[in-house]
């Protein structure tokens, strides 16, 4: 005998919930309170570090040396987040690009260790600029998630 309950999950319902689980959905709009907490994030990291550099007795070339390595690190790392995210949802991305993106997030960190380990600076100031550019690529990775989902959550609502 082969009984059937009103609970029973038939064949076609399993196969709809695992096409549902492979293909993730993204609804969740990020809140107004993350979103200016990671521009807050990106501001305060950025203006640190730059002010910092402004008030920094270096020469020139060392204050744009280190200029150079935040608008890299930055950059990189939101290359970081694109090619991740993108992979994620299925939108196609080399793996030279990815790969590249990875390379230079991380030659900015090396660059920024190896030129605070041979500055003249004391090590409070070399932490305020670790801890600033940490914090600045935190957030820009953070702005660019944001930016994203509500961009994805605005035109899936239209």
């Amino acid at each position: 005998m082969n009984y059937k309950f009103s609970n029973d999950v038939s064949e076609d319902t399993v196969i709809e919930k695992k096409e549902k689980r492979a293909s993730k959905v993204y609804d969740q709009k990020p809140t107004p309170a993350f979103i200016s907490a990671s521009w807050s994030a990106l501001c305060i990291g950025m203006t640190s570090y730059c002010i910092g550099l402004w008030n920094a007795s270096m020469l020139l070339n060392e204050k744009g040396y280190y200029f150079t390595i935040l608008l890299f690190g930055l950059f990189s790392a939101v290359s970081v987040q694109k090619s991740v995210r993108d992979r994620l949802e299925g939108i196609p991305v080399t793996d030279i690009y990815y790969s590249i993106s990875w390379f230079t997030t991380i030659t900015s960190i090396v660059l920024l260790i190896v030129g605070l380990w041979n500055a003249d600076l004391e090590l409070s100031e070399k932490g305020f600029y670790g801890m600033s550019f940490t914090l600045s690529l935190f957030a820009a990775i953070a702005v660019q998630k944001n930016t994203r989902d509500k961009k994805y959550i605005d035109e899936m609502s239209m």
